[in-house]
């Protein structure tokens, strides 16, 4: 096996010491060679991860019917399963379906001239067919949500700020969202359009991959496979930590390929952002890093919010016309 992206051992951060510095300067390098990596010694262990990639197969051998009654139709908070086609990428449809899954929170009730964000927040959907889906996803994102706070207070450090340089923007909990995947072999040769190419709108994203190759991630020398590496996740930086650091640190392109006809492949992704109701800080960067700080990058398709509900919803209307169209005014989706 083949690896193309850096890989960065958590045990070293723990180590403290000049292990810990050794491992804040290659967190550093990947960061803004590439802004993708894998990451072993994070203390999950291997079989559960193969446990949850199990229970993804699960979820999505049930007949169609049982899935399609927790459709993210029914939920204004974008919460559910999607079907294959009906999640887009610049406005074309992805080819997997998915099961999203957020915190669990009752449903505000929006007063007037409320941000339309707020709505993110609200209760999950769970399968009848499946009881072990909502503590065992609960459970599994509660340690994925202790891992990429490590892994921001990290970043803090590598941008030269004090450790708890983000911890305001998620003192009441960081925004999580959690996917589960499948993506189908290919039902036509150019039909390779897994998930279109794009970038995440938050602080840090994990991915947990199964053996099947498809994610690719955008270098200076064009598109790159991320391998599946057995027991590690690929780590990738979103667009907040782009705004915080005023682009020294930059928020990659990747895309999902369609495996070849007759395969399929599973995987769960895990995004952390602030807070919705935060606003991320413009870091003060030291003048070293603040040379290499172009600014964050400028895509008239794709504007960065500063406001961390706004930026997050942005994408979730895009992605999601049709729950869009069902519960937020005209005005809000033409975000």
């Amino acid at each position: 096996m083949t690896l193309s992206l850096p890989v960065l051992d958590l045990t070293l951060w723990y180590a403290g010491g000049e292990p810990r510095r050794q491992f804040l300067t290659q967190l550093g390098d990947a960061a803004r060679d590439v802004g993708f990596f894998y990451l072993t010694g994070h203390g999950i262990e291997q079989t559960q991860q193969q446990a949850i990639l199990q229970l993804a197969a699960e979820f999505f051998a049930l007949p169609q019917a049982d899935k399609n009654t927790v459709q993210m139709r029914r939920s204004p908070h974008f919460r559910g399963y999607t079907k294959l086609g009906d999640e887009l990428t610049l406005g074309k449809a992805d080819q997997r379906e998915q099961f999203d899954i957020m915190a669990e929170h009752h449903a505000p009730v929006l007063r007037e001239n409320e941000p339309a964000w707020w709505g993110l927040y609200g209760p999950n959907q769970w399968p009848a067919a499946l009881p072990e889906m909502q503590p065992t996803l609960l459970q599994w994102q509660d340690q994925l949500t202790d891992l990429t706070v490590t892994l921001l207070r990290a970043f803090a450090l590598v941008l030269h700020q004090r450790e708890d340089a983000f911890d305001h923007t998620i003192k009441d909990g960081p925004y999580r969202h959690m996917k589960l995947i499948r993506y189908p072999g290919r039902t036509a040769p150019k039909q390779e359009q897994g998930v279109g190419a794009h970038k995440d709108p938050g602080y840090l994203t994990l991915v947990l991959q199964d053996g099947q190759s498809g994610l690719e991630v955008l270098t200076e020398n064009g598109w790159v496979s991320a391998v599946p590496m057995p027991g590690a996740f690929v780590v990738n930086i979103g667009e907040l930590l782009e705004l915080a650091s005023n682009g020294y640190l930059h928020a990659t392109y990747h895309r999902v390929v369609s495996p070849p006809a007759g395969v399929e492949r599973l995987s769960c992704a895990f995004f952390m952002a602030a807070q919705l109701d935060a606003t991320v800080p413009l870091l003060s960067l030291p003048d070293a890093l603040s040379l290499q700080a172009k600014g964050p990058a400028s895509d008239p398709t794709n504007p960065l919010f500063y406001q961390v509900g706004q930026n997050v919803l942005k994408g979730r209307l895009r992605s999601h016309p049709d729950v869009a169209k069902a519960y937020y005014s005209t005005n809000i989706i033409q975000l």
